[in-house]
């Protein structure tokens, strides 16, 4: 509870209007604003703090690129006897006639290996950082579209609360009509029903608001998410934040293709490494021995040696061939993905001119002139002028078209969204930055 408590704003922090509707029975409730989750989410998802390890195990696979195999020490003794093996300079260990050698060896990568790995190695950082910035562009969207889902799980609450309101109140007018013996008890009992149905969808709509609350804690990377806060922001502010501008960072690229990218490039740095290890690399040796003198004279001597495979059986088909296939993979990939991007910034569009339209419709158009009717028709009905179906029909008829306007906001705040997140480009500077 700690970890919640910590991300979330003050109880009696300045919130927008929406929070008007929050019962008062849940103003000890702490707040949390979009802003909040989402900045919560970046220093806790789990799935970022992984993208984040990723960064720093490619770091290190290029610190092992960038390291020079260590030499080999080498030591040995012959001529090992039990018995006359002193010599002329006594009998100590180096005196006596064994013969040692002690030899440093040392193997040198040629043929650009070191280069074609350290290539790969730097792809593999790149590729890396720019999976850790693509976890964050779509945990930035993710976040958003779990918060709209609170704000619309919490707006459906409330109208349809409202629509109960509005049939408890002509309920109590039936009562007074039933009473005086201008409708009859099955009007009344209709209106009742109604009310009532109402208020149970209004219950069910609580509780996906409580599930929906537990999916931004869960992207939140809360421990222990019980879903017990309510949103800052309102449903209507998120719809009419207009989306980013169609104007592309100079140089910029989305981050899931500068990955796609990166594993290209190492998949061919690889293939040049694979391709490369079909000539043997030498291992130079220096060595001196040591001979007392026997039954001869003394002899300490230097040497230099070389050795090398003979690359007769093994000249590294398989590795090449699936070094090969993993560049054909790569480009696919590469195309996919691009194309994808393409792809999804088209639908995104699509999606928020749709959504938008709709929105502005239901707002300024269908909403008012439901709400007109609904008011005409209760007004006609408690003057005996509309029947119990007109009543019932007109409170659907707006309960219904103030819900879809609910829904019409929350599709044009999540298109916001996915737009923003389809032309988020990434330029060099912030990939290579070390600020995560």
């Amino acid at each position: 509870m700690l970890v919640i408590y910590s991300c979330l704003a003050p109880a009696n922090a300045a919130v927008s209007p929406a929070t008007n509707r929050v019962p008062t029975t849940e103003t000890s409730e702490r707040q949390l604003s979009l802003s909040e989750a989402k900045r919560t989410a970046y220093e806790r998802n789990w799935d970022l703090l992984a993208a984040k390890s990723g960064i720093d195990n490619s770091t290190a696979q290029l610190i092992v690129a960038h390291e020079f195999p260590n030499p080999t020490v080498s030591l040995s003794t012959a001529k090992i006897g039990t018995h006359d093996s002193s010599t002329t300079l006594g009998n100590g260990v180096w005196s006596r006639s064994y013969d040692t050698i002690a030899a440093v060896s040392q193997l040198i990568e040629i043929a650009g290996k070191r280069g074609s790995r350290q290539a790969a190695a730097r792809a593999g950082v790149t590729g890396a950082r720019a999976r850790f910035h693509d976890a964050r562009r779509t945990l930035d969207q993710g976040v958003t579209r779990a918060y709209v889902a609170v704000l619309l799980a919490e707006d459906n609450v409330g109208v349809l609360n409202e629509s109960a309101g509005y049939l408890l109140r002509e309920a109590e007018i039936a009562e007074a009509r039933f009473k005086a013996g201008d409708i009859s008890e099955s009007d009344r009992n209709q209106i009742e029903i109604n009310a009532n149905q109402f208020e149970l969808q209004a219950k069910a709509a609580e509780s996906t608001a409580k599930q929906a609350r537990v999916a931004v804690e869960i992207l939140m990377g809360v421990p222990h998410p019980t879903g017990n806060w309510k949103p800052s922001d309102s449903l209507d502010q998120l719809a009419g934040t207009p989306p980013p501008a169609n104007e592309p960072e100079a140089g910029g690229v989305r981050s899931d293709v500068l990955a796609a990218e990166a594993d290209l490039k190492s998949s061919k740095a690889n293939l040049r490494l694979q391709k490369a290890l079909r000539i043997p690399d030498p291992t130079f040796a220096v060595q001196v021995e040591h001979n007392p003198p026997g039954g001869g004279p003394a002899v300490d001597t230097f040497g230099v040696g070389v050795s090398f495979p003979l690359p007769i059986w093994n000249r590294n088909g398989g590795n090449i061939k699936a070094a090969q296939a993993a560049v054909k993979e790569s480009e696919t990939a590469l195309g996919k993905i691009q194309t994808q991007a393409a792809a999804d910034i088209a639908n995104a569009e699509f999606t928020y001119s749709e959504a938008f339209a709709r929105l502005q419709r239901y707002r300024d158009q269908i909403r008012p002139k439901s709400t007109r009717v609904r008011e005409s028709v209760a007004f006609a009905y408690n003057k005996g002028g509309a029947s119990l179906v007109d009543l019932l029909d007109a409170e659907r008829t707006d309960n219904d078209v103030r819900l879809a306007t609910a829904q019409a906001m929350s599709d044009t705040a999540s298109a916001v969204a996915d737009l923003t997140a389809a032309r988020k480009v990434l330029s060099e500077k912030n990939l290579n930055s070390d600020k995560y």
